[in-house]
């Protein structure tokens, strides 16, 4: 059995990563783009919409969602959190009701994020989302139907959940 110590210090990652995830969603939603590229290491990777690596090209490409005439708001739940030492896997669901040019869309789909501990604490390495689904609300939403054609890009496999 581990130790106490062991015991707390993972309880204590698990809630800092949690805590990872929930200003992920704060930030994206609200623009505050250096912050989000903040949680990223120097070198990371969000893999989504589009595959993006580093801290420019990560500001770069968050910051052109919004000026792409995006608005969301992203709810994250269902968290499976794994620590080994100073990485960290995590597997959680998306829902995400959002607005395209104008139209509501309503999303879903899963995260499958790697992240490492670092002298400011943890941070992503690679946050993957793969879309279930994403479409016009008016169309309504079943397993891969995308009215929005980015998200096809990074559907889930066919066979099953990712």
């Amino acid at each position: 059995m581990s130790s106490v110590e062991e015991r707390l210090q993972r309880l204590e990652d698990v809630a800092e990563i949690r805590t990872i995830d929930a200003a992920y969603c704060r930030l994206i939603d609200t623009g505050d783009w250096p912050g989000l590229v903040d949680l990223f290491t120097p070198d990371g990777t969000f893999d989504g919409l589009a595959a993006v690596t580093g801290s420019a090209d990560l500001l770069a490409f968050f910051s052109g969602l919004a000026d792409g005439g995006m608005r969301f708001w992203h709810h994250v739940s269902n968290h499976e959190i794994e620590v080994d030492g100073d990485t960290a896997t995590v597997r959680s669901m998306l829902w995400q009701p959002c607005v395209v040019d104008g139209v509501p869309h309503v999303a879903a789909g899963r995260y499958g994020d790697r992240l490492v501990r670092t002298t400011g604490g943890w941070r992503y390495a690679v946050k993957r989302v793969r879309f279930d689904y994403w479409g016009p609300l008016r169309e309504g939403w079943d397993h891969h139907l995308f009215g929005f054609a980015p998200a096809s890009d990074a559907a889930t496999p066919s066979e099953g959940p990712a």
